[in-house]
């Protein structure tokens, strides 16, 4: 079985240690690299090749934003296939956590949070699902309560079903617990959700909730 290499970019060295250790002790998964800022993470990245990335969001030198940014335009550029990146927070959020999953993360996980979470969280990134934190996630929506703009004219482009879809999805509903709701098939919910992505101009659902608070669609 081919393992999970993972890498680290944070400025704490007790933290690293520890999710190193934690990393190394699973079967599946290796510890590829570790930095302690964005733009030393940008070159690890680029020596290592890994995974996928744990990202702290608040560095010195260069943050977890611009880090995000940087390591996966280098990817797309080389035509080669991007790493994929958990942004790490803590309880004090603001716009940082939204704005790194713009800048492409796969999702944010709170940095206290349980050692399995996190394997999980590594483990579902990989495997091509997003992950967000669910305290993280009530943080940060009342901030854009605050915030909020007006809808955007994008939305009013969905039909009335697919938005019917987009707010369950919001809620975070699973495909199978939205087709349940909706008297549909997995599969129909699968091409709702595709189509909303394309029309809102989004990568993927956590991209989706984060849109959906930010104008306060949910």
């Amino acid at each position: 079985m081919k393992r999970i290499r993972v890498a680290l970019v944070d400025d704490q060295a007790l933290f690293r240690a520890g999710i190193r250790m934690l990393v190394s002790s699973q079967p599946d998964l290796e510890f590829a690299g570790e930095a302690g800022d964005g733009l030393e993470g940008i070159a690890m990245t680029a020596r290592t090749r890994p995974d996928v990335i744990l990202m702290d969001i608040r560095m010195p030198v260069m943050d977890g934003i611009e880090s995000t940014r940087a390591i996966l335009s280098a990817a797309a550029e080389r035509s080669t296939t991007p790493p994929r990146i958990i942004v790490l927070t803590t309880f004090d959020l603001d716009e940082a956590a939204a704005r790194a999953i713009r800048g492409g993360a796969s999702g944010f996980v709170l940095k206290d949070a349980d050692p399995e979470f996190l394997l999980a969280a590594i483990r579902t990134v990989h495997a091509g699902s997003a992950v967000i934190a669910a305290s993280a996630t009530r943080e940060l929506f009342e901030h854009f309560g605050v915030l909020a703009v007006p809808e955007p004219p994008e939305f009013a482009e969905l039909t009335a079903r697919e938005k019917e879809i987009f707010l369950l999805a919001a809620r975070g509903l699973s495909n199978a617990e939205i087709a349940k709701a909706e008297f549909l098939s997995e599969a129909t919910v699968k091409t709702h959700i595709s189509r909303v992505l394309g029309k809102l101009g989004l990568r993927d659902r956590v991209q989706l909730v984060v849109f959906a608070y930010e104008h306060r669609l949910a």
